[in-house]
């Protein structure tokens, strides 16, 4: 009998690499670029105008911010670089020494213009117009080229809109958090003696990589801000951007107070060499302590990724559930801790951060903390946004978009929509 669900899942995965992001910028980049082709071949006097694809092709960007961004940035370069191609046509023709001058020229006229990283482009495109001998209908092809690439590459944004990047920040934050919950697990089982005292150094050295692991996230986290921004498929895209870079915010705490407790682990190894961190039952109490937190760390960060839905108050509540047990055993290795310095009152400072540290964790992961917070920063938001387009305000207001967004907040709370 054939396998039923072995046939199945193909088509499943079938659906899913389409409906990857990654796949769908490339189909929707080749479409603008063909598309952009076949009309410069009506309408451009060049027989191959590879302009337009080109720009179409640079114009669709991963978001639709930043194509409505890049679009006309792009078309400012392309234009100043035919008119200083032009200006040098005029004067001195093409020469080494004028080609020189050329460079230096549309290089800083593209400063002048605040094309960014469009500058490069303000040569090339007057390069290729001094170039040739037909100056006058290069020129004017090569900015018909330009506007139909810039055109179609925003047409295609608008109506096939470009992908939502959040599942994809929300796998890089879920990733920061496990790789946060194996340091944790590592110091524990360094807590309970089961690792030499001489690996606490190398605790700390993965301590602070993970800073480095914080800018990849903080930069799959820019990206998915920006596709939220003027994409028609969001609703409440302000909500979710909070949410994501709040949730992140907290992670980030917990990296910083991690190395902090990695470095008290190390100083605490040093002093207390050749002998374990803690005695038996304190150190199995501090290991427990650090596995309960890591498995909160994790749990906090499938929340903040986590849908508007049943899903995510589950996740709420198993991450209530998780800190309070995670206090419940801080409450008791305080207990031995505080015992421990009574002993030997040599490590009670170390003694004391270890707890202090762990502590911090706890209250950076608290639901209602993070409610708070999330509250706070929509406001801040929202401040600014009245600040800056004050029109658009009002004109939310009369729709009524503020009070579906304290609603929104209101269920929230600490957790996170796509």
């Amino acid at each position: 009998m054939p396998d039923v669900r072995k046939w199945t899942a193909v088509p499943k995965r079938f659906v899913q690499r389409r409906r990857d992001p990654v796949v769908v910028q490339t189909l929707r980049s080749a479409g603008a670029a063909t598309i952009a082709y076949v009309v410069a071949l009506r309408l451009s006097p060049e027989p191959a105008p590879l302009t337009a694809p080109l720009t179409a092709l640079l114009v669709v960007q991963v978001t639709l911010y930043a194509t409505l961004t890049n679009g006309i940035r792009r078309v400012n370069s392309v234009v100043a670089g035919v008119l200083v191609a032009i200006a040098f046509s005029l004067l001195v023709g093409l020469t080494w020494w004028s080609l020189a001058l050329l460079i230096v020229a549309a290089l800083a006229v593209g400063r002048l213009v605040r094309v960014d990283e469009y500058v490069p482009e303000v040569a090339i495109s007057a390069m290729l117009v001094l170039g040739v001998t037909a100056v006058g209908n290069t020129a004017w092809a090569r900015v018909v080229e330009t506007l139909i690439g810039a055109v179609v590459g925003l047409a295609c944004n608008l109506v096939f809109a470009p992908p939502v990047w959040v599942g994809e920040a929300g796998e890089s934050i879920e990733g920061l958090a496990r790789r946060v919950r194996r340091l944790l697990l590592r110091l524990g089982e360094e807590a309970a003696g089961r690792v030499p005292w001489e690996l606490a150094a190398e605790r700390l050295h993965e301590a602070r990589r993970l800073d480095h692991d914080i800018v990849e996230v903080d930069a799959d986290l820019r990206q998915a801000e920006d596709s939220l921004r003027l994409n028609p498929r969001v609703r409440e895209g302000l909500l979710h951007r909070v949410v994501l870079r709040t949730g992140l915010d907290t992670l980030e705490i917990c990296t910083v107070v991690l190395r902090v407790l990695a470095r008290t682990f190390t100083d605490l190894a040093k002093s207390r060499a050749p002998h374990p961190l803690f005695p038996p039952e304190t150190g199995a109490a501090v290991e427990r302590l650090l596995s309960e937190v890591g498995d909160a760390v994790v749990s906090f960060a499938v929340l903040v990724t986590t849908d508007l839905s049943v899903s995510a108050e589950s996740a709420e509540a198993r991450l209530t559930a998780e800190l309070q047990t995670a206090a419940n055993t801080r409450d008791k290795v305080a207990l031995l801790l505080r015992a421990e310095a009574e002993r030997d009152p040599r490590h009670w400072q170390l003694l004391g951060a270890t707890l202090t540290e762990v502590n911090r964790i706890i209250d950076e992961l608290d639901t209602e903390h993070r409610s708070r917070r999330l509250l706070e920063e929509l406001d801040r938001v929202s401040r600014e946004q009245r600040a800056r387009l004050p029109r658009m305000s009002w004109v939310r207001e009369r729709v009524g978009v503020p009070e579906r967004l304290r609603r929104n907040r209101a269920g929230a709370g600490g957790r996170s929509g796509r």
